[in-house]
């Protein structure tokens, strides 16, 4: 069997990049990627969070995701540019239309970045690492911007690889190379691991991937239950899922409420990620469908938007399943900017019943959360949608749309 060759493929500072671009196209003499500068939140109020910035500003200590106060804290003479989400998209289809060139087994993950499966492409494009400096260069060359490349067996290391060394790089992380290149990095650059992981494992004296790659699984599983053994496997390079491109019947089920208050305190926004998940899961159950995958989205008060998406460790459509990972998400990216859109979505959809694989460390009784979901199905299928509601979500009201 012929070993697998995964890239991830991820534009370096894509919003910025992708104005900086467009404005030199447009006569403009100053790069943005050249200056300390950054994009997101509202230029004249400057309030909102940062979407993306330059390595000059990174150098300030400008990180994305921040208040843009902060930013400006930082960095004074920071310049702001307001996003523009339309030819974000357009930048992003241009992209997507090169990798095309190259292979027929793409995952978009978001508008910039994207797994590629080149296994057996090497007759055609040569070895791995030549075939991604030609995807690179032509990027490059004929959108004016920048990516990085990271390459492995696996999707996790890839996306680890392209992490490395920054802007317009190419990286191998093969299994043989994790010790050496992985390992020594500290624990919050794993995937999946962020504020609140990160905080638990430190106190754990885990410094390192290494440190976590090296401790026993149900140790971990112990102290961050099912995420746990997801960051164990991820540390120590296993990861067997495939780079799968979108079918028909795998675009997934969503819900997503726009509020007319804004949201400031994370048990609201919870109770409203309960209601949206509750929702979407009682359609998947109706179609008799369960997922594999869970996406969050947030909208803040300024408009600007952030969204995380996580695997789920088995095929499910079980709601307290779901909303679980749900929260780690919310939780992972929050940075307490007012809310005035919680979305919930979910993808790899799959009509067969795939099995959970058991694990000796999850005490979860997945049988009798399942009775739970069906007889409050049956109820709301006779009574109503009304007629019972989970705790966590009651006196929620909202304007909510489903995909």
């Amino acid at each position: 069997m012929q070993d697998r060759v995964i890239f991830h493929i991820d534009v370096n500072s894509a919003f910025l990049s992708w104005e900086a671009v467009e404005r030199l196209a447009a006569g403009e003499s100053v790069d943005l990627r050249e200056i300390p500068s950054a994009v997101g939140g509202d230029i004249e109020t400057r309030h909102g969070v940062i979407l993306a910035k330059s390595i000059p500003a990174k150098r300030y200590g400008v990180t994305t995701g921040e208040p843009v106060t902060d930013a400006l804290r930082k960095c004074p003479t920071l310049t702001l540019v307001k996003p523009r989400h339309k030819m974000y998209l357009e930048k992003s289809r241009a992209f997507i239309a090169i990798l095309q060139q190259y292979s027929d087994v793409i995952e978009q993950v978001s508008v910039d970045e994207a797994f590629v499966d080149m296994t057996g492409t090497q007759r055609l494009f040569g070895p791995p690492v030549e075939a991604a400096n030609r995807i690179r260069e032509q990027v490059k060359r004929e959108l004016g911007f920048t990516v990085n490349v990271g390459i492995s067996s696996c999707k996790i290391l890839a996306k680890m690889a392209s992490d490395f060394q920054k802007p317009d790089k190419v990286h191998t992380l093969f299994p043989e190379e994790i010790q050496r290149k992985m390992w020594p990095l500290p624990v919050r650059d794993l995937f999946f691991v962020g504020k609140a992981a990160e905080k638990r494992l430190l106190s754990m004296g885990i410094q390192t991937i290494g440190d976590l790659a090296r401790m026993e699984p149900e140790t971990l599983s112990g102290v961050l239950k099912k995420h746990g053994e997801v960051l164990w496997r991820y540390a120590n390079g296993i990861d067997d899922s495939p780079v799968e491109t979108e079918s028909p019947d795998a675009k997934g089920y969503g819900n997503s409420t726009t509020v007319s208050f804004d949201i400031t305190d994370s048990a609201t926004a919870k109770g409203v990620l309960m209601s949206l998940t509750d929702n979407v899961c009682r359609r998947l159950r109706q179609d008799d469908v369960k997922v594999e995958s869970v996406t969050v989205q947030i909208r803040f008060n300024d408009l600007t938007r952030v969204s995380h998406q996580c695997p789920l460790p088995a095929a499910t459509n079980i709601t307290q399943e779901i909303y679980g990972n749900v929260c780690q998400l919310f939780d992972e990216m929050w940075d307490g900017t007012p809310i005035r859109l919680l979305g919930v979505s979910t993808t790899k959809v799959s009509r067969e019943d795939k099995g959970r694989q058991m694990s000796l460390f999850d005490n979860t009784d997945y049988e009798k959360l399942e009775k739970l979901d069906k007889a409050m199905d049956s109820i709301r299928g006779k009574f109503g949608p009304g007629a019972i509601r989970r705790a966590s979500h009651m006196g929620h009201v909202s304007d909510s749309s489903d995909s």
